[in-house]
């Protein structure tokens, strides 16, 4: 279990940690604990929403640090499964080429765009959330939730190349117990993200839309797999975890704005 955290921190953060060797008794529990970076993402955007509402900080300037924050303790990595895997999309060929794309080092014209696109819309998603947090703490659970959604796919579909970090963290897991346990954590996740907002006038209601909208999202971004790319890959389930981080930014932003 130790092995598994600390994998899973090495891999999945740019927090530093004891080195272990990546084999299948070491890896066997790591995606268990991959929403534990999100979690602690999730702590420290609301320790500097504290600080920055606290001094009276502009709004731009919180919103820039929160959008900034993520990328710097995850080291990046589901936003360059997120930018390769557009570039795949935008490049509308078939399968085979798709997947020559995504494992291309060089990025190509629409990923940098669509990278681009997401930090404005963060950023735009943060700015609101400061001046109407009402959901936020729906909006931060989202960092922990989007990571235990994307480590179960990586584990419940199949994998489309024989090669990649999802095809090794997918072989070397205990596939039903993991996949089992991150469903666990993502019900344990929602349910704090319920009792939060169980003070919010319409708050609980808005989460409870919010959560289903977003396994609907999860649901179809697992038939985007199978379909269009034959499998999961770990571009594939950072594209996944961006975008439901940002979904839930959003409707949280939307819904603080509405409530």
């Amino acid at each position: 279990m130790v092995s598994g955290f600390l994998v899973a921190f090495s891999l999945y953060s740019a927090i530093p940690v004891p080195q272990v060797n990546w084999e299948k008794k070491t890896m066997r529990w790591a995606l268990s604990f991959l929403p534990l970076v999100g979690l602690l993402i999730g702590a420290a955007q609301w320790l500097w929403f504290g600080f920055c509402a606290k001094h009276g900080a502009a709004g731009l300037f919180y919103a820039v640090g929160a959008m900034l924050l993520p990328l710097v303790l995850s080291g990046g990595i589901h936003l360059d499964g997120f930018t390769d895997t557009c570039d795949a999309l935008c490049s509308h060929a078939d399968r085979e080429k798709k997947l020559q794309i995504m494992k291309d080092p060089h990025v190509g014209a629409f990923g940098p765009l669509w990278l681009a696109a997401f930090l404005l819309a963060e950023t735009a998603c943060f700015a609101q959330l400061y001046q109407k947090p009402a959901l936020l703490p729906f909006a931060l659970t989202g960092f922990a939730l989007a990571r235990a959604l994307g480590g179960r796919e990586i584990v419940a579909l199949p994998c489309a190349k024989e090669s990649g970090l999802a095809h090794l963290f997918a072989e070397g897991s205990d596939k039903k117990a993991v996949a089992a346990t991150l469903l666990l954590e993502a019900a344990v996740l929602f349910a704090a993200a319920v009792l939060w907002l169980r003070a919010s006038p319409g708050g609980v209601g808005a989460v409870c839309v919010g959560a289903l909208v977003l396994l609907a999202g999860y649901w179809r971004h697992g038939r985007l797999c199978r379909e269009v790319f034959g499998g999961i890959t770990g571009d594939l389930a950072g594209f996944f975890i961006s975008l439901a981080e940002l979904f839930c930014l959003f409707f949280a932003a939307v819904g603080g704005l509405l409530l």
